[in-house]
């Protein structure tokens, strides 16, 4: 890490010289000083504050786009014959996030002591997923860490590429929810009450409907403090129940179910699946070992289980396609592309193809139902506004029902 050093020197012609400076350690500065032509008179490290912009910079969080430049440039450099610890010296001072530059420093120093690169891996465990310790380690054996560290870059790049479809067009039907229950939310807090006071002198008894309104608006405006206790308190109840293993089993086994949303968690959890599994055998991992991983980064316990019970079949020394059409979770196109890939010895281009199919199919369905979510948000929003219109008008039709 680079300190500040002020310095005191006499240039060629006499002349004192003060200044300030920044290194490793002092024999660098002093160095560089000598280098220019300078005589040090003192050298010392300057205490001051310390750098706000460094310490931020500290704990800003690696990112998956960062981690995919890595990779790639990684395995550029040992593509073209640099050594690994030249390489990661040079990646460590060109990145600009600290924590980056610290991780791959440790790297380099742990190597530089005698540990493989996966087991350098193992200590940032944040950062490195066991997907890709696991293929860096079949990289190392193999001898071929470039070609390993070039899939994993582009499997991190279409794993991201999907998320970001999936996110970008999700978020205009989730604005515009929100918009809807914040409008919905002042309409109860802010106008209702103005009509209810307007009601309290008529007279005469309000609908049903008017009656449920002014109830909700009351209990909103008086008891906002307990509604937002019981509303978070019933959010934490829920987070903790869904950590627990039957909630997590009930929870994926409803996205599985829903109507519209079902069938898109089902294809995005075979696209990782086929994508993670096959760039795993691809890079040479054994498929026990490679089934492992899948399964602890699945992301639907419904799937992990999946994964598990066809690890234990390919132990017993039976197929893998077999369990996974029995787990009623893999279509049957996806079952019968691996049983053909088994057959011929090519499940990791089958795994490619199937990834590639149902990442298409994610983007199409998204599109769809983006499509289809627009006009029922906004009949549903017309709804919920027209029923609160209504039911503050409805007095005053009863009113003039009875004067007539």
């Amino acid at each position: 890490m680079a300190v500040t050093f002020s310095y005191k020197v006499m240039d060629k012609s006499g002349r004192m010289i003060s200044g300030e400076l920044e290194g490793e350690n002092p024999t660098i500065v002093l160095t560089r000083l000598r280098q220019m032509g300078y005589v040090v008179i003192d050298l010392a490290a300057k205490m001051g504050s310390p750098d706000v912009g460094k310490a931020f910079k500290r704990f800003k969080k690696i990112k998956t786009k960062e981690l995919t430049v890595f990779s790639r440039q990684f395995a550029t450099m040992i593509n073209s014959g640099l050594p690994l610890l030249s390489a990661l010296t040079i990646l460590g001072r060109q990145k600009e996030n600290q924590r980056m530059a610290e991780m791959i420093e440790a790297l380099r120093a742990d190597v530089e002591a005698g540990c493989s690169l996966s087991e350098a891996m193992t200590k940032h465990n944040r950062v490195f997923s066991d997907l890709y310790i696991a293929m860096v380690q079949a990289g190392e054996h193999g001898g071929v860490l470039d070609q390993v560290l070039m899939r994993v870059a582009t499997f991190l790049e279409k794993q991201q590429a999907l998320k970001g479809k999936v996110k970008s067009a999700m978020s205009y039907p989730v604005l515009m929810l929100g918009f809807s229950m914040l409008m919905v939310g002042g309409m109860i807090t802010f106008i209702v009450p103005i009509f209810a006071n307007m009601f309290a002198g008529m007279g005469s008894d309000l609908p049903f409907p008017t009656k449920v309104l002014m109830f909700a608006s009351d209990t909103i405006r008086h008891n906002l403090p307990i509604v937002i206790l019981l509303v978070a308190a019933g959010t934490f109840a829920f987070k903790r129940w869904k950590r627990t293993e039957k909630g997590r089993e009930t929870v994926d086994r409803v996205k599985l179910r829903l109507p519209l949303l079902g069938n898109i968690v089902r294809k995005t959890a075979i696209a990782r699946f086929t994508r993670t599994f096959g760039t795993l055998v691809s890079s040479g991992v054994p498929i026990i070992q490679g089934l492992d991983i899948v399964a602890n980064t699945a992301g639907n316990v419904i799937i992990k289980r999946a994964v598990e019970k066809a690890r234990k079949s390919i132990r017993e020394g039976k197929a893998l396609a077999g369990p996974l059409e029995e787990s009623g979770v893999f279509p049957g196109m996806v079952t019968q592309m691996i049983s053909v890939g088994e057959e011929t010895g090519t499940l990791d281009e089958m795994l490619s193809k199937i990834a590639d199919f149902y990442d298409m199919e994610v983007e199409t369905s998204v599109e769809t139902l983006t499509s289809m979510i627009e006009p029922i948000l906004i009949v549903v929003m017309g709804a919920m506004i027209g029923a609160i219109v209504l039911a503050m008008y409805l007095p005053m039709f009863t009113l003039i029902n009875e004067i007539k």
